[in-house]
């Protein structure tokens, strides 16, 4: 049997107080129907149907995935009503597992074994054991046997008193739910068609309805509102935390580092406080990572130290390496082993070569730079004109005084000295000495300006 997977991202989420769809606000930097619909991927889905309403055009153009099927509930008349609106798309010889958008970190190994455990005669589904289940559909068992879901508002004093609840996430037949879901009724105190009705429609049908359980409460909590979400960000990161621990970081204080994208380790990694992993991350063994950094897809080789306060966007980092504090590394920056980027330096599509060092107060742009050469303070490569970007090469060995301008295109060649104050505008060759100074004039008599 095929997997389906219906995701039901209709609602609109008003507790929010946003003008965004409420599966649109982020967790570890991504919508949360976004990490529904990675981990459906994750489990071999073989069809994903989103179910939107609310700001379905907004859910649409952020979440731009040609593998998806757009499926609009231009009424929310409850889950059973938003499920069957995918009805038509459904393959009967499908498992149809029902997830929810703003539900958006059940475990993979919960889902998967929910869709393993469904077939023609079994429906499976989550529930999760609450010490509080106030606001939950509660299960209802009869020796032990589950025998149908009844919501709060309905519920009876007994029916209250149970802690077993629904999570509403469930897979299922798909010619059951082709079967149950046009027989559903609205005669509740919601005015709603619930999903969870078919539970009892099973039963009568002598299907055998399974319960699985999360690994943690937390993996099945959804959000309604802003702290909802910040506790669902809270939980994600600690577990990336858990996660690195094991796999051979030190970190400073688990409860400050924030993992958004895919961040992989090598072993002995040390990351101070308040970190920021953005996207696509790898680090080597026996890096050092200080405070306040952020890094954003970027590979930092083994041994290198990145201090407080730098930002990595799109860098290539090398064997050890020294950046910061305070460093900018921008897009298309490679920065050979052993280089040395220092405090308030700014490099952008720049290669500096093994050894070689911008120790400090520099912006270096468009620049390919040899082995081992010195860039002084102040050295700025004036990159573009308004219109273009040139290149600045320099070569093995140079040395740039400090307060060089150097306006590209322009080359410096290999163990050439450029004196501080320059403006280079023209091509110094190997071992030459570029002075590109205004005349000094030192006038006697001079007044300074009085206040008036």
């Amino acid at each position: 049997m095929t997997t389906e997977v219906v995701i039901l991202a209709a609602g609109q989420g008003t507790r929010m107080r946003s003008k965004l769809p409420k599966v649109l606000h982020q967790v570890a930097g991504k919508p949360m129907v976004a990490h529904v619909i990675e981990s459906a991927k994750q489990i071999g889905a073989d069809v994903i149907h989103v179910v939107i309403g609310h700001g379905a055009d907004q859910v649409k153009a952020n979440i731009q995935d040609a593998d998806i099927n757009w499926v609009v509930q231009e009424k929310q008349l409850g889950t059973g009503h938003a499920v069957a609106q995918a009805l038509p798309t459904i393959n009967d010889d499908s498992v149809v597992l029902v997830a929810y958008g703003d539900v958006p970190l059940v475990a993979n190994q919960t889902l998967s074994s929910l869709v393993s455990a469904a077939s023609d005669d079994t429906l499976s589904l989550l529930t999760v054991h609450l010490d509080i289940p106030a606001g939950y559909g509660r299960i209802v068992r009869e020796a032990g046997s589950i025998k149908a879901i009844v919501e709060q508002k309905d519920a009876n004093a007994a029916q209250l008193e149970i802690t077993e609840v629904n999570t509403g996430i469930l897979a299922v037949s798909a010619k059951k739910l082709k079967q149950w879901l046009p027989t559903l009724s609205a005669n509740n105190a919601q005015g709603e068609y619930y999903l969870t009705d078919i539970i009892a429609l099973a039963v009568a049908d002598g299907m055998q309805v399974l319960a699985q359980h999360p690994e943690t409460t937390m993996e099945v909590e959804g959000a309604n509102n802003r702290q909802q979400v910040a506790a669902l960000e809270r939980f994600y990161q600690l577990q990336q935390a858990q996660r690195l621990m094991s796999e051979g970081a030190t970190l400073a204080d688990p409860q400050r580092i924030d993992i958004r994208g895919n961040l992989t380790i090598g072993q002995d990694i040390f990351i101070d406080i308040n970190c920021v992993f953005v996207g696509d991350v790898s680090i080597a063994d026996d890096v050092t990572i200080g405070p306040n950094c952020v890094i954003e897809n970027s590979t930092i080789g083994q041994g290198s130290v990145i201090k407080a306060n730098s930002v990595l966007e799109n860098a290539i980092v090398g064997e050890a390496c020294d950046i910061g504090p305070f460093a900018r590394l921008r897009p298309g920056t490679v920065l050979s082993n052993k280089a040395k980027i220092g405090n308030f330096v700014e490099t952008k599509k720049a290669t500096i070569g093994e050894g070689s060092k911008v120790n400090h107060l520099s912006y270096i742009g468009d620049s390919n730079i040899g082995k081992g050469a010195n860039i002084g303070a102040g050295t700025i490569t004036c990159n573009y004109d308004g219109v273009n970007k040139s290149v600045t090469t320099i070569g093995d060995g140079a040395f740039i005084g400090s307060n060089t301008a150097l306006v590209a295109p322009v080359s410096v060649g290999k163990n050439a000295t450029i004196a501080a104050g320059s403006i280079i505008t023209a091509n110094v060759a190997d071992e030459q000495l570029g002075v590109a100074r205004g005349k000094q004039r030192n006038i006697d008599g001079w007044k300074r300006p009085s206040k008036k």
